[in-house]
């Protein structure tokens, strides 16, 4: 089972870190490239265009790989019975927490920036919060999942789905608590705008595709091994109570 779930999670992180990969080296690249010429005075870069390419579209593959074996292979494993919904429903769920999770709440403290803007808090104190909110998205997420499947039965979908919303508007306040953290250079503000945004969509589709892969790889119906019966959910949920 465990294995079956791997590759799953491994078919989903090949083609969304393809997808990813590519993404980077078309759009983000170009960004980096506008963002440097105005700290190098517009001298022509170091490094080749095509050295840059690979070296973004092979990052993107390997991130694509280490989210989708890690979120859609062990984390899908584990915690599928406490997801709700079924099959496809899942899959964009268990997607959309991996994006608030590794992404949105972090950048809720420390939103991305392009090169050339100086930070004022120290990497240990960036690091710190980082991982404050990785985990507090990750347990917000989790909440959420719960509230809903405690309250969806007693109360109707959506007084679920507001109970199920509160978690996250923690999360919002929990951010406020962060030091600030005032930038500096020289690069214009739409710059950095277009950067944080296309960083942000970039991630959301990497996220997107992840899921969508991973929820049309679980509609192979010749493979029993993937689509495992009720009974074994039922047995694995009860394990997890336990």
């Amino acid at each position: 089972m465990l294995f079956a779930h791997l590759r799953r999670g491994l078919i989903a992180g090949s083609i969304g870190g393809v997808v990813y990969g590519l993404f980077v080296a078309t759009v983000v690249v170009n960004l980096v490239e506008v963002a440097e010429s105005f700290e190098s005075g517009g001298h022509e870069a170091a490094v080749s265009a095509t050295t840059t390419i690979v070296i973004s579209v092979g990052g993107g593959v390997l991130w694509g790989l280490f989210l989708g074996i890690i979120t859609f292979g062990v984390v899908y494993y584990l915690f599928e019975p406490a997801i709700p919904g079924r099959t496809t429903t899942r899959s964009y769920l268990l997607g959309a927490a991996g994006f608030i999770t590794v992404s949105g709440a972090p950048w809720l403290v420390l939103p991305p920036l392009p090169p050339g803007v100086e930070q004022a808090l120290a990497n240990d104190v960036r690091l710190l919060w980082y991982a404050v909110m990785l985990v507090g998205g990750a347990a917000a997420c989790g909440a959420a999942a719960y509230l809903y499947g405690r309250f969806v039965d007693q109360s109707g979908k959506a007084f679920a789905v507001t109970i199920a919303g509160l978690p996250f508007l923690l999360l919002v306040g929990a951010s406020l608590l962060a030091p600030a953290n005032p930038t500096s250079g020289e690069l214009p503000a739409g710059i950095r705008s277009a950067f944080r945004w296309t960083v942000v969509f970039g991630q959301m589709t990497l996220w997107f595709v992840l899921a969508s892969v991973h929820a049309w790889s679980g509609d192979w119906r010749d493979d029993s091994s993937i689509d495992e019966p009720e009974t074994a959910v039922s047995d694995r949920s009860k394990t997890l109570e336990g």
